[in-house]
């Protein structure tokens, strides 16, 4: 009976609260991280959220506040505080997320969804969401098995990503910077025409960003638009290429064609989907 006793020790509240953490914690993780079609399912919802966001963001930008706007801000935060919750929850190394710049944006979006944010102030923190949308490794790859035109345009579309978050971020940026001081800058649709003609040089002059700060902006815009530009030109021209992985050297991209790999010579067997 001493034995008995003794192996009840330790069961206490501390236990009662652990064990059903865990128990979620292992749903949890099962969601984000399982192969069953339920979970691929849950994934591709968070997705869509993802992407619902981004929209909300872009449209309510050129919106002027109000109930419907401020109620569904709510109900974005609430969504994407239960998601980053539930990351932080199954995380395995909650030190290394917390350094990465996507768990701070999405800190920064929640308290900008959430908190009441004076003027539209907020609506610049919130373009911090669209790099959200870059960072799943987890589901690029799921894209990857699912999406035969994701396997065949992932470097247009990850090029157009790019750009689209440059663009609506500088766009913040300029109107955050000008609308106090500048009377060019009146709404953000002002400030994405001038984030359009600044990253393509074509400067028609009609809105222009005066004092060092805007001229800074001006060249941030121009050097890394065009960049992101060229990149997506380089996409769009390039020869298409196919993502598989040499047995030998390990050499990613290959010519849909290839039969050896460019880099070792050894014989490929890259899976051919055939034609629609």
């Amino acid at each position: 009976m001493a034995l008995d006793h003794d192996s009840t020790k330790g069961h206490g509240p501390l236990d009662a609260i652990s064990v059903p953490f865990e128990i979620l914690k292992g749903r949890l993780r099962q969601l984000y991280e399982g192969d069953t079609f339920g979970c691929i399912r849950f994934r591709y919802a968070l997705l869509v959220l993802d992407i619902a966001t981004v929209l909300f963001i872009i449209a309510t930008s050129f919106l002027p506040r109000g109930g419907i706007v401020e109620s569904l801000d709510v109900v974005f935060g609430v969504l994407i505080l239960a998601d980053f919750s539930a990351r932080m929850i199954i995380s395995r190394h909650p030190l290394h997320d917390l350094a990465r710049l996507s768990t701070w944006t999405d800190v920064v979006v929640i308290i900008s969804f959430l908190a009441p944010l004076a003027g539209e102030a907020g609506g610049f923190l919130r373009a911090f969401r669209t790099l959200r949308l870059l960072g799943d490794n987890q589901m690029v790859a799921r894209l990857r098995i699912d999406s035969a035109f994701f396997r065949r345009n992932e470097e247009v579309i990850f090029a157009v990503a790019n750009l689209g978050v440059f663009v609506f971020i500088m766009t913040g940026v300029v109107y955050e910077t000008q609308k106090s001081h500048n009377p060019q800058i009146g709404n953000y649709a002002d400030a994405l025409y001038f984030t359009v003609t600044a990253l393509t040089t074509t400067g028609f002059g009609d809105i222009t960003l005066p004092g060092t700060v805007g001229r800074l902006i001006t060249v941030v815009i121009m050097i890394f638009g065009v960049t992101l530009f060229l990149n997506l030109a380089k996409a769009l021209l390039a020869p298409s290429k196919v993502r598989f992985s040499c047995p030998v050297c390990g050499l990613q991209r290959h010519d849909v064609d290839a039969v050896h790999c460019k880099a070792c010579g050894t014989i490929l067997n890259i899976p051919d989907e055939g034609m629609d």
